[in-house]
């Protein structure tokens, strides 16, 4: 998957006519995580992070089109609450590279709206264990790959506002509850359960 995204990357950027219009900005924002996971083992409470980082813009004339690639800090959190009452609060730190396609239309020379979506993959930096009192175990996958949907909105050629769902590709962690089983041996048994980390997000850009 990796493989296909610099792919990807590389193709978007050597197609590239010489009269694109290139804008480097700054983008940060806010980000509601949305955990799937098992509702008969787990229960999960959404919590707002954040995102920040260099973002660029290749605009292509007279087309609509365009192409933004961004390098996020990315920081993500929600509680989590298994069946034997424990708590934790998950929380995901990482760099994460969008690339999106987008599609605008001017609304005049004050503001004009657009739609993109891209690949996003992202490499987690902070703690990725976590234990309930060794009862449980939340896993982070090292890297992850997801996909990004949304609109947005350009004000002023400097300005963009943007609102997206961050879709994630295959599990983002592993997850374990361990309990005694109710049988004669009282043995250890384990509950297992696949974690996607999805994300709403609303962002704000400055180009300068």
């Amino acid at each position: 998957m990796k493989k296909i995204f610099a792919t990807l990357v590389l193709s978007a950027l050597m197609a590239l006519p010489l009269s694109a219009q290139v804008k480097f900005g700054l983008k940060g924002g806010l980000n509601v995580t949305d955990m799937s996971l098992s509702s008969e083992v787990f229960d999960t409470s959404n919590r707002t992070g954040f995102f920040i980082g260099p973002t660029v813009k290749v605009s292509l004339p007279l087309t609509g089109l365009a192409i933004d690639g961004s390098l996020l800090y990315d920081f993500r959190s929600a509680k989590v609450d298994n069946e034997l009452n424990e708590t934790k609060t998950i929380k995901q730190q990482q760099l994460a590279i969008p690339i999106n396609l987008r599609y605008g239309v001017g609304l005049g020379s004050v503001a004009s709206v657009f739609l993109f979506a891209g690949p996003q993959v992202g490499f987690n930096v902070g703690e990725t264990d976590f234990n309930w009192k060794d009862t449980s175990n939340y896993s982070l996958k090292k890297s992850n790959f997801s996909v990004n949907v949304g609109m947005g909105v350009s004000l002023l050629t400097h300005l963009q506002l943007t609102a997206n769902y961050n879709i994630a590709c295959g599990k983002t962690a592993d997850v374990t509850l361990v309990k005694a089983a109710s049988d004669a041996l009282g043995q250890v048994a384990g509950t297992q359960s696949r974690s996607r980390n999805n994300s709403w997000q609303v962002g704000l850009a400055y180009f300068f």
